[in-house]
């Protein structure tokens, strides 16, 4: 890469980077010094986008003359098998790809029942009932408790 076309991928980062932040951000913008430090950041790693039609990163295109990546942690095995083992226990694997249904969906009567949670807190049927108390409504036809 010669010096023109790294100039102007330098001044094309520094003005997407100044315009991502402007734009995520009105109130508090970042500095020259903040934008000129993301730049050389991008510029040690690579992250600047190669020129051409590919679209991918120079360390992408170059990944030996980049840093690598840190690699995150995934799942262990154990914990995907016991993923799948609660999945297969609870119907939650879709049946086929044409419905996108799942198991639990399609036959209810095979698994266990899922868990009803209230939106509902308990401090909002206190408030609730105290007022339908003072004002003298039912408060089980509220609810729908008899």
């Amino acid at each position: 890469m010669n010096r023109k076309t790294l100039s102007a991928l330098t001044l094309s980062l520094a003005a997407l980077v100044a315009g991502n932040t402007f734009a995520a951000d009105l109130s508090a913008p970042k500095t020259r010094d903040q934008v000129r430090a993301e730049l050389l950041e991008a510029q040690r790693t690579g992250n600047i986008q190669a020129n051409g039609d590919s679209g991918k990163l120079l360390n992408e295109l170059y990944p030996n003359q980049y840093p690598a990546k840190a690699v995150t942690q995934g799942k262990t095995r154990a914990q995907v098998l016991a993923e799948l083992a609660e999945a297969q226990r609870t119907g939650d694997i879709v049946a086929d790809g044409d419905s996108g249904k799942l198991l639990n969906e399609l036959y209810p009567s095979q698994y266990p029942a899922k868990a009803v949670t209230s939106s509902v807190t308990r401090a909002q049927v206190l408030a609730e009932l105290e007022q339908a108390q003072r004002s003298g409504d039912d408060f089980s036809k509220i609810y729908g408790h008899h």
